[in-house]
């Protein structure tokens, strides 16, 4: 693993915050698992990883998506007429999509009597997002919270991360990154000046597996993250505990040695594997690539004491 130096002009300034726009798929209010605090997350579309387990499967793609209830579907239609693209059938009884034609343009969404249909991501502006988040300040004042920008993979909208981020802390407000570290260095280093935490997802140390469960190299992650430590930045290491990934001791060993050589990590928390998502796969009519269990808590115990005894940090299970 190659460790190169940060340099002054690794930073690409962002433009004014009125002009810079980013794809948003939710705002989630009083999230109590996203930082300290109660927190205020806004979760941006795209995402550079395929994890096999994602629980948010309609934070990868960064274009507008429509998530489907086929419970709801009446089969009467409307949507058919609607679609632009020629995009929708009826099959089995119900409105089916071919997502490749589907530009997402949402209107089958608002003529769906039984809405069924939902139109997942927009184009939103700084201030915009802003306006939504001011509301929320005497929470955080009251809590320690803030603002914590989520995804999909935050660094793959650097402009509007940092523009979004740097606007946050002009009115005060705590801000925090939670990043899966796949990106380009200046990318990191752009959004992270003006984040007061960063919450570092780490998955796993050996780069063949992490590209067999993930599609990306896990050295880049790994790379910036050490860069991130020099930089002195406050740091959250999560870590996701998926069954048949990561869950033996060998990775955990490996993964333990790695953190214990980093001198800024504040807290580690270890995030069990949970079936919450699977529906969302449904609702976008795709199949996961895999099906996983839930794991046992005597493995996940046995994690956490290895992780505390090598890492000397607080270790948490959850948020």
């Amino acid at each position: 693993m190659s460790i190169v130096p940060a340099k002054s002009n690794d930073l690409v300034m962002p433009s004014s915050p009125a002009t810079v726009s980013g794809a948003v798929f939710d705002i989630k209010r009083f999230a109590l698992h996203d930082g300290p605090g109660i927190r205020t997350t806004v979760f941006l579309k795209g995402c550079p990883l395929s994890c096999m387990w994602c629980h948010n499967p309609e934070s990868q793609a960064t274009r507008p998506e429509i998530l489907f209830s086929a419970d709801r579907c009446t089969g009467c239609g409307a949507c058919i007429s609607a679609c632009p693209q020629a995009a929708i059938f009826i099959a089995h009884a119900v409105a089916q999509t071919d997502r490749d034609r589907c530009g997402g343009c949402g209107q089958c969404v608002s003529v769906c009597p039984s809405h069924a249909r939902t139109l997942l991501g927009k184009t939103m502006g700084v201030q915009e997002v802003v306006s939504e988040i001011e509301s929320d300040i005497v929470f955080f004042d009251e809590s320690g919270g803030g603002v914590t920008l989520s995804g999909g993979e935050p660094l793959f909208q650097p402009e509007f991360a940092t523009a979004l981020l740097s606007a946050c802390q002009h009115l005060r407000i705590h801000t925090a990154l939670d990043t899966c570290g796949f990106a380009p260095w200046e990318h990191l280093s752009q959004v992270a000046r003006v984040s007061d935490l960063v919450l570092y997802d780490l998955k796993h140390i050996d780069i063949p597996q992490h590209v067999r469960w993930t599609r990306q190299s896990s050295d880049i992650i790994l790379d910036n993250l050490v860069r991130l430590d020099a930089l002195k930045k406050r740091l959250w290491i999560r870590i996701p505990f998926i069954p048949g990934f990561n869950d033996d001791l060998q990775s955990w060993h490996a993964l333990a040695a790695f953190v214990a050589q980093l001198r800024c990590v504040e807290a580690i928390h270890l995030l069990p594997y949970h079936r919450a998502g699977e529906g969302k796969w449904r609702q976008l009519e795709r199949l996961p690539e895999a099906v996983f269990c839930e794991p046992e808590k005597e493995a996940i115990n046995a994690a956490v004491a290895l992780m505390r005894e090598t890492t000397g940090c607080p270790v948490h299970v959850g948020g």
